[in-house]
């Protein structure tokens, strides 16, 4: 299944959610996976970098491409691996385009902030594009970086049920400092020395619901 983590917007989370979902199904799923970052900023290949210097190997495959070359190469390389992720850009770019034209799946990270919400009908249009190439593709709004407590998760939820191009999941992921402290050693929050209960149970919760949904769909 090819999943992009799409958004017009930096700051959500998508790089911090793309290696997450990567390494959960290597470690769960036991499945062969390439992680694509596709983001000019390239944070996603910075941290398999740094996850080869910790641990000696990443556990999947991770390449950097841009622009057109998402599309050709992901589609060249995509019967070799059971799961493609792909960091897209945060921005409009031809990179996030192309992902778009070949993903099975989108996933649009919101913060529950006004400035991302307000993102919502710039996505919902680029996914209408797309789908003029990719009719079948599904998307998937979610919120992450919940707050603890509060109306503002709530707000957003209720916002992002509106769309008529994106689907609401229920599988938020919350702000939650076992994220970056992993990621700062080049790990995923279920590789922590001192896993995060509550880090952990989010991430797994999101990809069940994610890849059995979509699965369960294509049947």
């Amino acid at each position: 299944m090819i999943v992009v983590l799409a958004q017009t917007k930096g700051g959500v989370g998508k790089t911090t959610l793309a290696v997450n979902l990567a390494i959960e199904r290597t470690l769960r799923g036991r499945r062969d996976v390439l992680l694509v970052d596709a983001d000019e900023q390239g944070t996603a290949a910075d941290f398999s970098a740094l996850r080869v210097e910790t641990r000696g190997a990443t556990g999947y495959t991770a390449v950097q491409l841009t622009g057109a070359a998402v599309r050709s190469q992901v589609l060249a390389m995509r019967g070799k691996y059971d799961d493609v992720v792909i960091d897209a850009g945060g921005r409009d770019t031809t990179g996030l385009r192309a992902a778009l034209t070949i993903a099975d799946v989108a996933v649009v990270p919101f913060q529950p902030r006004s400035f991302d919400v307000w993102t919502l009908g710039k996505v919902g249009q680029l996914l209408a594009d797309a789908r003029v190439i990719n009719p079948n593709l599904r998307a998937y709004a979610i919120i992450n970086c919940a707050d603890p407590q509060g109306e503002d998760n709530r707000s957003a939820a209720e916002a992002l049920t509106e769309h008529p191009e994106i689907e609401f999941m229920r599988a938020s992921i919350g702000r939650r400092k076992a994220f970056p402290n992993a990621a700062a050693a080049g790990l995923s929050v279920l590789e922590a020395p001192h896993p995060d209960s509550k880090a952990c149970n989010e991430l797994k919760i999101l990809a069940d619901r994610l890849f059995a949904q979509v699965e369960a769909e294509a049947e």
